[in-house]
C-alpha cells in the first residue's frame, strides 16, 4: 500500500510539504527576478525607456496611492494583480535578451552569496534583542 497515493494523513503531509517547497521555490524565483530587474535598471546596455518603466513599476508597487483604492472589494486589488505583472512583463520584454540573461545570472550568484549573510544578520538582530531584554530584566530586578 503506497501511503503517498492513498490519501492517508501521512500522504497528505507529503503533499503539503511539496506544496510548501513549491511556494518557497516560487518566492526564490520572484526574488531573483526582482534583483535582476534592479540590476537591469542600472545596466548601461538597457534602453532608457526600459529603465524608466522599471522605475515606474517599482514606484507604483510601493506607492500608497492606487488607481483603484484597495478598500473597494475585489476591484481594489485587481489593479495590483493586473498592472504590476503586466508592467514587469513589459519591462522584461523591453530589456535586450542577452542583457536579461546576464542580469538573471548575476542575480542568481548574488542570491547564493547572500544566503549565509541572512543567517548572520538574523543572529545579530536576535542577539541585540536578547541584550535589550537582559538590560530591561536587570533594571526591573534592581527595582524590586
Amino acid at each position: 500500500m503506497l501511503i503517498g497515493i492513498t490519501g492517508s494523513g501521512v500522504g497528505m503531509g507529503c503533499r503539503q510539504m511539496l506544496r510548501i517547497e513549491y511556494w518557497k521555490q516560487r518566492a526564490r524565483e520572484l526574488e531573483k527576478g526582482g534583483q535582476a530587474l534592479c540590476l537591469a535598471a542600472r545596466d548601461p546596455r538597457v534602453p532608457w525607456y526600459a529603465k524608466a518603466l522599471v522605475v515606474l513599476v517599482a514606484a507604483y508597487a510601493v506607492s500608497p496611492i492606487d488607481l483603484i483604492p484597495d478598500f473597494i472589494p475585489v476591484l481594489g486589488y485587481l489593479d495590483d494583480l493586473l498592472l504590476l505583472p503586466l508592467g514587469i512583463a513589459l519591462a522584461i520584454r523591453l530589456i535586450p535578451a542577452e542583457v536579461w540573461r546576464d542580469c538573471l545570472a548575476r542575480a542568481q550568484t548574488q542570491q547564493k552569496d547572500r544566503e549565509p549573510r541572512r543567517w548572520m544578520g538574523a543572529a545579530l538582530i536576535v542577539g541585540i534583542w536578547l541584550l535589550v531584554l537582559g538590560a530591561v530584566a536587570c533594571v526591573l530586578i534592581r527595582r524590586l
